[in-house]
Formats: structure tokens, sequence, C-alpha cells
């Protein structure tokens, strides 16, 4: 074989194995050149798992943005209309509330944790113990209410929900409906500076009310049954989008709960993804991935906690959110390969 054939067989199999391994990256990364915009709400211990779903998307090829942080009907409007992509943080039925707004161009689609989301009313299990307090009921009585009022009102006073939360509609609306608006003052400002107030009154030795959510740091400071307890309702009365679930408000075993079965008042959650529909079609490697992936709600608390003893700075979350996907590889590596199949 003369000189140039030589070269041309070699320019041919170089080229060859140039567009075999543009071939295998395509089909590793068929997100490559794709820019996506995430989201992640207003309380950070949903920070977490928005981390994880990013870092998963580039690991696709994706280009993915710092997550922009937006309240609840913020994000739902943001992501019908397609000026964000998606958020990992959708609590439902929680919030059923905003299907309206999001239901024509955006869609729930996977689930990161089923049905182990808690919500309902805690107050400080020494005072429970004294005042015998097991109920949203007991806050109607004088010698209740004047403990737990802290700025002279007459009424006890509760952290609950900032403005825009889901969880802030189900509190208006158990204040009507347990006739509780005379009795109790709902603190709705940040939710982790109430909180924190509220840790410090217990250190103090004082009584505390309020509401909250699991995952969540708060139950790892004040654990229930220890510290505190989760008290119950009279009986389940929920706004019109979560009727049909208030026979689920009723569960048996939560730990520190007043009574077993315990009477929450609210429905577990389930925390699910929730994406813009045209980005969705236009991705299927992302919509696999969503639909694949799922994050333990035991992890979720357990990276909460490290978050609340002081590994809360952005760096700190992602280091979280890469560490857990290395721990996870084995699991993590089937959902992409999922996703890649889904784009071929």
């Amino acid at each position: 074989m003369k000189y140039w054939d030589i070269a041309k067989a070699a320019g041919l199999a170089t080229a060859i194995t140039v567009m075999g391994a543009t071939a295998v990256t395509a089909q590793d990364e068929p997100g490559d050149g794709v820019s996506v915009k995430s989201a992640r709400p207003s309380w950070d211990t949903g920070w977490f798992t928005t981390e994880i779903y990013n870092e998963l998307l580039r690991e696709l090829g994706y280009e993915v943005s710092d997550p922009v942080t937006l309240d609840n009907p913020a994000f739902y409007q943001s992501v019908a209309q397609g000026d964000v992509d998606y958020w990992v943080e959708g609590w439902f039925p929680l919030h059923n509330t905003y299907e309206d707004t999001f239901t024509n161009g955006a869609e729930v689609v996977g689930m990161v944790a089923e049905g182990g989301a808690l919500q309902g009313y805690l107050v400080d299990k020494k005072s429970a113990e004294e005042y015998d307090i097991t109920s949203l009921e007991d806050f109607k009585r004088d010698e209740v209410k004047e403990a737990f009022d802290s700025n002279g009102d007459g009424k006890a006073d509760m952290v609950a929900c900032p403005p825009g939360w889901g969880c802030e509609t189900v509190i208006e609306h158990h204040l009507d409906a347990y006739d509780l608006r005379d009795h109790i003052n709902s603190i709705k400002a940040s939710y982790n500076a109430s909180m924190a107030d509220a840790i410090s009154r217990y250190n103090s030795d004082e009584p505390i009310f309020f509401y909250t959510w699991t995952p969540n740091w708060t139950v790892g400071v004040l654990e229930p049954g220890v510290d505190v307890v989760w008290i119950e309702v009279d009986h389940p009365d929920l706004p019109e989008d979560q009727k049909e679930l208030e026979d689920a408000t009723e569960m048996a075993g939560v730990e520190g709960c007043v009574d077993d079965p315990c009477q929450m008042g609210w429905p577990a959650n389930d925390i699910q993804p929730v994406a813009n529909s045209e980005f969705l079609s236009e991705n299927p490697a992302a919509r696999t991935l969503l639909e694949e992936a799922s994050i333990p709600i035991g992890d979720i608390f357990a990276q909460n906690a490290t978050m609340n003893e002081g590994e809360d700075s952005e760096d700190d979350i992602k280091r979280h959110a890469q560490e857990w996907i290395e721990n996870n590889r084995d699991a993590v590596d089937g959902w992409l390969e999922e996703a890649r199949a889904a784009a071929n």
C-alpha cells in the first residue's frame, strides 16, 4: 500500500473513531446544549433535594442554572408560563390549591418522597402536661391562652406559615373551622426566624406552640415525645380542594403524639416534582429522570438536621447533594441509564 493510501486509511480510521466518540458523548449527555431554569422553595429544607436533581441533570449534559428561590404562587405561575422549567418541592395534596394556576402549562411528574411528609401542631411537653393540652380545642381555655400569650393581646401565640405558603391556607381554614380566631394569634413572619424565637423561649422554660412539617429541622431540635408533643384536632376539616382526604388525617404510630392513632388534622403529603409541559415534551431524558429518581425521607431529614447544626451555606448544601449522589451511585446510575435510553 502506498504512503498516501496508508494515510487515507489512517485518516478514515481516525474519523470513524472521532465519530464514534461523538456518538457516545451524545448518548451519554442527551441534554448537551440545553439550558434548564430550576427553582427552589422559600423554605430551605427543600434546597437539598433541589441540588440533587440539578446535579443529576448536569450528569445528563444539561446546563442547569443556580435555582431561583420562589414562594408557591410565584413558582406555579412561572412554571406554567415557562419562565422556570421545574422544581422538586410540590407538596400534594397541600398544593392542590394551585392546580388551576399550573395545569394548563405544567404537570406533576415523578415522586421525590411518597406519603412521608407529616404536618401538624405541637406544644412543649411540659406545658401540655401542666395544662392538660391534647387538642386545639384546649386553646379556648383562658389559662391556656394566658400561658401562651407573649404579647398581651389575650390570645395564644402560634408560629404559623408565611403568606403564600400552602400551609397558610390550611391553618387559616382551621382557625375558622374550629372557631379559634378569638383564641389563637397566628404568627406569619419568617418561619425560621419565628421558630428560632420559639426555641429561645423554650430554652428559657417558656411555653411554645407551633405548626411544623416533616422532614424539617424543627423536630430534630425539639424531639416529639421528649421536648414537644403533637396535639390533635377535634375532628378533620380541610379546605374544599382537600375534602376527600379528611379520612386520611388520622394516623397510627406518630411518634410523640398525645394519642394513638393521632388525629393530626392534616393528611400526609407526597413530595413531587412539577415541571413545564413543553420542557418535558422536548426533553424525554429529563422527564424520565424526574419519573425515576427518589430520595428517602430519612435522608432528607438527616440533611436538614445537619444544616441546622451549622452546615447551611450554599456550598455546604451543594456538597451534601454531591455526597448523597456518590453514596447512592448504584441507584443514581440506574436512573441515568433509563434517562439516556429515553432520549434515543
